[in-house]
């Protein structure tokens, strides 16, 4: 996918940098692939504002999209590679032997009539899911399973990646995008390749209409309020605050992670 440098014609392209889309398929998104989406905008049931800086945004179809990577043993062909608004990464319609059609997250390198195959004997190619124990080290994944029994959940967004760096006993040392090294049970099943749509970190906005459009309100720092609506506001001339960063209510900023069960699979983090 090319990359678009737009002229200068207006302020709001001077530093605009979108994609030209020439590697998608012209076809209207499969319907019983789709469904409605009411975004709630930061919002509870009762309406009040739960979530700052969220709200309005252009309307969606939410594509479903299959991470359960539980089509064994039924060989599948790319149809199309679509646009999803949705999420950062292109997604791929697949065409099984069997008449059933899904959505999957599409790596860099698919192509419409590609085959697709998911299971322990399935051939080392790109877009193809296996279990970690059949996957030689070293080589490039996605859509990584956090275990066996669950969808993946991992490394899915544009570009992103992980490598296998070695195996022992009934694990495997994982590399993450994030830096972090992790460990993984060899039965958790994963896609061979890198998520596609490498460029999207290359675009630039270059309006803030665009952000409205994408459901991203204005962020407005506490330094620069008033006293009566932050408590770092006010000040004569440009004031760091003079206390420690807090929420406009008062409550102190502080680390939110919690001790997790699952950390004690981290071989070394990602700081």
């Amino acid at each position: 996918m090319g990359l678009k440098i737009h002229k200068r014609v207006t302020a709001g392209q001077r530093n605009m940098i979108s994609q030209t889309f020439e590697d998608l398929t012209k076809k209207p998104p499969e319907r019983k692939l789709t469904k409605g989406h009411v975004r709630r905008a930061g919002r509870s049931r009762q309406g009040s504002i739960t979530v700052r800086r969220k709200g309005g945004g252009a309307k969606r179809c939410y594509r479903i999209v299959d991470f359960t990577m539980k089509k064994e043993a039924v060989k599948g062909i790319v149809s199309s590679i679509e646009y999803d608004p949705n999420r950062t990464c292109r997604i791929a319609l697949i065409n099984y032997a069997d008449g059933d059609k899904r959505y999957v997250v599409a790596p860099a390198g698919l192509k419409v009539g590609d085959d697709i195959s998911i299971g322990e004997n399935a051939p080392l190619t790109t877009g193809n899911a296996l279990p970690l124990s059949n996957i030689p080290i070293g080589t490039l994944i996605y859509n990584l399973q956090l275990s066996k029994d669950k969808d993946a959940q991992i490394v899915r967004a544009a570009g992103a990646y992980a490598q296998i760096l070695a195996k022992e006993g009934g694990f495997a040392n994982i590399k993450l995008p994030s830096g972090e090294i992790r460990k993984f049970r060899i039965d958790c099943k994963a896609c061979i390749g890198q998520v596609g749509n490498i460029e999207h970190s290359s675009l630039r906005i270059g309006k803030a209409g665009r952000s409205r459009h994408m459901g991203r309100r204005p962020r407005v720092k506490g330094v620069s309020m008033n006293p009566i609506d932050h408590p770092l506001g006010g000040g004569e001339g440009r004031s760091s605050g003079g206390r420690h960063p807090s929420s406009p209510w008062g409550k102190l900023e502080k680390k939110t992670r919690k001790k997790k069960l699952s950390d004690k699979y981290i071989v070394k983090r990602r700081k």
